[in-house]
């Protein structure tokens, strides 16, 4: 079968929508899939290469703050494929609408990796403005797959459309407790784009309550001096330490030697950190906001509806004992079986 998935960046540029497409695309890639990226993050040229058996194509675009990725160039390029499938992803990007644009006679997929806002208010208004054109294109799609059950309900409320809900996957070999040493340090953990709505501050700011506890903080973005600084402040800063881009092979390690993992998030579809460190065997606190509100349901995930020092640090306490089952979590086989049934429907 010949994909095309179109998406606003791919590694090495990181974050969760990059990290999903990446674990798909390879994984159809090794089914003996002909799979081609389509990635809006180039500089001023076409760049292109092949990884794990993917073609990867990336195209100038349009960007303000590394948001919408408006892309004229990944038009010209859907419609010069034409593949069996095209499959776009977050609805929070002008891709979408690219790809729909380009699109002709072949099955089209969206992944929405929808979160319903921001904590920008011009961001929020621009996607009030776009809604009606974004409820057209989920409406053409075939096949709208939503990554979490909460995801799905928001996709229904606010579009009134019906999703097809398949999790996100997690690598939970590459993530088994095989990784862990021998003396367990006694970190927390935040993984992830520095952000201010990913809310690594909170973190920062419950160590004034927790003493006995450094901070260890993996990821890179425009929020990393205001967390310095927020450390400064707080008086905390000899105990936390940010790591900045930590490549893959590193991470099983980081995640299986923490005491707890923390994704305090305001903005999430799914939540890809907490499913690492759960297959880890590691304990998670998660604020109970956008997807992250499903992982609850399982062994080892404590939530919090606020964020303040003490709440962190009482869910901290909460969990840090509680026992974790690397495998209940969803599998990135599973997802890849399941949306193979979707193109082939």
């Amino acid at each position: 079968m010949k994909i095309v998935h179109v998406t606003p960046g791919y590694p090495p540029t990181t974050g969760g929508v990059e990290t999903h497409v990446e674990a798909v695309c390879t994984r159809l890639a090794d089914r003996g899939h002909d799979v081609t990226v389509l990635s809006a993050d180039a500089g001023t040229n076409v760049q292109s290469e092949t990884k794990h058996g993917v073609t990867v194509q990336r195209y100038w675009s349009v960007s303000p703050n590394g948001a919408f990725h408006f892309s004229p160039g990944i038009v010209r390029a859907v419609r010069g494929i034409r593949p069996d499938v095209v499959h776009a992803h977050n609805y929070h990007s002008l891709v979408v609408l690219a790809t729909a644009i380009g699109r002709r006679d072949c099955r089209f997929v969206i992944t929405p990796h929808y979160h319903g806002g921001s904590q920008s208010n011009v961001r929020d208004r621009l996607l009030r403005l776009y809604q009606p054109i974004g409820r057209k294109l989920l409406q053409r799609a075939d096949t709208v797959v939503a990554v979490s059950k909460w995801e799905q309900t928001q996709l229904a409320a606010d579009f009134g459309i019906e999703c097809e809900m398949i999790p996100n996957g997690i690598d939970v070999e590459r993530f088994s407790s095989d990784n862990q040493s021998a003396q367990q340090n006694k970190y927390l953990l935040c993984v992830g784009r520095l952000e201010e709505y990913k809310g690594v501050q909170y973190a920062i700011r419950a160590l004034t309550v927790l003493p006995e506890y450094e901070l260890r903080i993996a990821g890179s973005g425009p929020y990393r001096d205001e967390l310095e600084k927020i450390a400064k402040i707080e008086g905390v800063s000899d105990r936390v330490e940010f790591l900045g881009y930590v490549p893959d092979d590193e991470l099983p390690a980081l995640y299986a030697n923490a005491a707890v993992v923390l994704s305090l998030s305001s903005f999430e579809a799914f939540g890809l950190t907490v499913g690492e460190a759960l297959a880890s065997g590691r304990p998670c606190v998660v604020h109970r906001r956008g997807g992250l509100v499903d992982w609850e349901q399982y062994d080892g995930v404590v939530g919090t509806d606020t964020l303040g020092p003490d709440s962190v640090s009482n869910a901290i306490e909460q969990v840090r004992e509680q026992k974790v089952d690397p495998k209940s979590v969803p599998k990135w086989s599973e997802h890849v079986d399941r949306l193979l049934a979707c193109y082939s429907r």
